[in-house]
């Protein structure tokens, strides 16, 4: 893999390996997390210490900021966000964490927020921790100015959008194209993710932080990995075609269930069509015909008579 990127997911409390804690099986298969934990609790330091003695000397941390400092203080020069804030450095100097990450909500007004923010930032030492600002309201021009001037990674979701303006480090946080999280990314996906990573890096990127977010997150990160070190994906299931999307459905389809309804409660799901091909459920689900259906075997029976 190239040193250039960084590749993991929101958190490693849902990678579950028998007889293994999470986070050292994570740290086995990612080089990167986005600790979630400290976007909604203040965890004890001595929790932290050890989830950096858990994982190996390389590997990275990214620490979110507590929603205290985004939602509810704002990014604003007052003593309770450089109160929150120094529990952000702690954890980041335990943790060696290169990034912390500022998630703002769609709410924050821009207008107002930038010159409080620009005060904020101005009159804080992070360090040599690098600020990571994902703006959840349309960002305006003060905002990447300020974040310009100030050396703020601007983070978006690369599947949706490019940064606003190029730096030497590109910070995805990566939910894809669905319903909040909601979404699994196909191989053409990951691959238009990749396209705009190399373009930053011929730009003047030299560090790609990606950070996958959707239900499926670990595969989606573990599938992106696997393509940068092979070229190659590994299938979603052991099955190819209807079989493929008859085991997708199966995790936890309910019926009955209008054509509708599966497209939006499953068609999000990713399922292998052939060996070399994945497309997302929807594609398959939208040529059957307008009805309810009582059974997988239903919808099975109808996916067989289109494909």
């Amino acid at each position: 893999m190239l040193p250039e990127y960084l590749i993991g997911t929101g958190g490693w409390a849902y990678f579950n390996v028998p007889n293994k804690p999470s986070l050292k099986a994570y740290s086995e298969v990612f080089n990167f997390v986005e600790v979630n934990h400290t976007f909604y609790d203040y965890p004890d330091v001595r929790l932290v210490e050890r989830w950096r003695r858990t994982v190996p000397e390389d590997f990275n941390f990214a620490v979110r900021c507590h929603q205290d400092l985004t939602h509810r203080i704002g990014l604003k020069p007052v003593d309770a966000a450089y109160e929150v804030l120094g529990k952000m450095m702690t954890y980041c100097k335990i943790l060696n964490a290169p990034f912390l990450v500022f998630e703002t909500p769609a709410t924050y007004t821009m207008d107002k927020a930038v010159p409080e923010a620009k005060a904020f930032f101005s009159s804080t030492n992070l360090s040599g921790v690098r600020p990571v600002w994902e703006t959840r309201a349309p960002i305006t021009p003060q905002a990447i100015n300020l974040m310009q001037d100030l050396n703020i990674v601007h983070s978006v979701d690369l599947s949706k959008e490019k940064p606003a303006y190029t730096s030497d480090v590109m910070y995805s946080r990566l939910f894809g194209k669905g319903q909040k999280n909601l979404y699994q990314f196909t191989d053409e996906e990951l691959i238009d993710i990749d396209q705009k990573v190399l373009e930053g890096l011929a730009s003047g990127t030299k560090v790609a932080a990606l950070s996958y977010h959707g239900v499926r997150m670990n595969t989606d990160a573990a599938r992106f990995t696997h393509y940068k070190k092979t070229g190659k994906f590994f299938p979603v299931t052991p099955f190819t075609g209807t079989n493929s999307a008859k085991a997708v459905l199966a995790e936890d389809a309910k019926f009955p269930s209008s054509k509708q309804s599966l497209i939006e409660q499953q068609g999000w799901k990713v399922i292998d069509l052939t060996a070399e091909k994945r497309v997302h459920l929807s594609e398959l689900l939208t040529q059957i015909p307008e009805e309810t259906y009582n059974s997988l075997e239903e919808v099975v029976h109808a996916l067989e008579a289109k494909l």
